[in-house]
């Protein structure tokens, strides 16, 4: 492991980028405090609101099939600026919406822009990055864990004027994110060989990247559970929302940077992985109990606590997905971010429509048994593995056999 002066050791064009993705990320939790604004304003039930998550979800899972097929025909530079221009047009068109559906249109344009960048900006950040793959990746999800912890604070501030606001002032930083890489990073070189189309399914042949893809899919359910859904049980203003989200976001941060790799020479990979499912469904168990009784506080603490199990589980599964099998690693990444985000996609319809038409404990009743889920398929499957438990080895970890 890089000391953490070594990982903040890093060329202009990695800050860049790693700016660039700060930005991108917000994009997840910034309508986070104004989703019950939207759905007022557009006069529009908060299931019809949680497709503004699912085509934004959908068409990123699905766009990660063609990122590595793109970027190995145009180059890693001229994919993020595609990607970039993308969502700064998507996000200032989102916020000129008349109705839910040309916003849930615009959101799905967005997902789009997204998966270009965010597949290639960790291909770009791990290529770039002094210290090796694993700072690249550290330094990665701090950006995720910064980004996401930022939105629900600008989406609240921006908010609390006009719900359009935040739209349009993600559409200015993603312009400024697109004018630093086109000024500050160096054209990246093409691939010798070029990327099929195929490549990502076929990658996902591999048990041991198929294993830690559907976990993830279920991680994602009660990851996108909490996020989409908590805004409409909370009863809060957007400066509210904005603030638990904001501490959910730090604790986020805060374990994917310092708690994630400390546990994973302590313990191992796989037994992080178990940790932290196991920790996030007592916590949702917690917010379901919380709800239930109408008692507010608890609501708040497990939600803001829930970002630390997240947090653990967002760096060990982008290791994981990275190292487990021998694909190159943009074509592992988007095999893996293909399975997981459809995780993404579908929570936040489902667990509205749940919340809606059966009662509020319900969406994270089922989000604690996703996680169990996936401990049950991290157990089944954990000869798949074997290969993490190695490179656990080469971390300095002496006890890593899956558990």
């Amino acid at each position: 492991m890089s000391s953490g002066g070594g990982i903040l050791r890093q060329p202009t064009s990695v800050w860049a980028t790693a700016f660039a993705a700060v930005v991108a990320f917000m994009g997840i939790g910034l309508v986070d405090p104004i989703l019950p604004s939207i759905a007022q304003g557009l006069k529009a039930t908060p299931s019809e609101v949680s497709l503004l998550f699912t085509s934004y979800f959908l068409v990123t899972a699905v766009a990660m099939l063609v990122t590595g097929w793109v970027s190995s025909r145009i180059g890693g530079k001229r994919t993020l600026l595609a990607g970039l221009a993308l969502v700064v047009l998507f996000a200032a068109l989102a916020g000129t919406s008349g109705s839910v559906a040309e916003l849930v249109g615009f959101r799905a344009g967005w997902g789009l822009g997204n998966a270009l960048f965010v597949a290639t900006a960790l291909a770009v950040i791990v290529g770039a990055a002094s210290g090796g793959a694993e700072s690249a990746i550290i330094l990665y999800e701090a950006a995720l864990g910064l980004g996401i912890s930022a939105g629900p604070l600008v989406g609240a501030l921006l908010g609390d004027w006009n719900w359009r606001a935040p739209f349009f002032g993600t559409a200015t930083l993603m312009a400024a994110g697109f004018v630093l890489i086109a000024t500050l990073l160096r054209a990246t070189p093409r691939p010798a060989v070029r990327t099929r189309l195929s490549a990502p399914i076929r990658a996902l042949a591999h048990g041991g990247l198929s294993t830690t893809a559907f976990t993830a899919l279920f991680y994602n359910f009660a990851f996108f559970t909490v996020l989409a859904f908590t805004p409409f049980i909370l009863g809060m203003s957007p400066y509210g929302i904005g603030a638990v989200f904001f501490g959910w976001g730090v604790c986020v941060a805060l374990a994917s940077v310092f708690g994630a790799p400390p546990l994973q020479r302590r313990i191992g990979s796989v037994n992080v992985l178990h940790l932290a499912l196991g920790l996030l469904a007592v916590l949702q168990i917690g917010i379901a109990v919380s709800a239930g009784a109408g008692a507010r506080p608890g609501v708040v603490v497990c939600t803001i606590l829930s970002g630390i199990p997240i947090g653990l589980n967002n760096t060990v599964f982008t290791e994981s997905a990275m190292e487990v099998s021998d694909a190159p690693r943009p074509v592992a990444s988007a095999g893996y971010n293909f399975v997981r985000w459809m995780g993404g996609a579908l929570a936040p319809f489902v667990a509205t429509r749940l919340g809606e038409e059966i009662g509020v404990t319900v969406p994270y009743a089922v989000g604690a048994a996703c996680c169990v889920v996936g401990m049950a398929v991290l157990y089944a499957r954990r000869h798949h593995l074997r290969s993490l438990a190695r490179v656990d080895l080469d971390h300095g970890v002496h006890d890593a056999a899956p558990a």
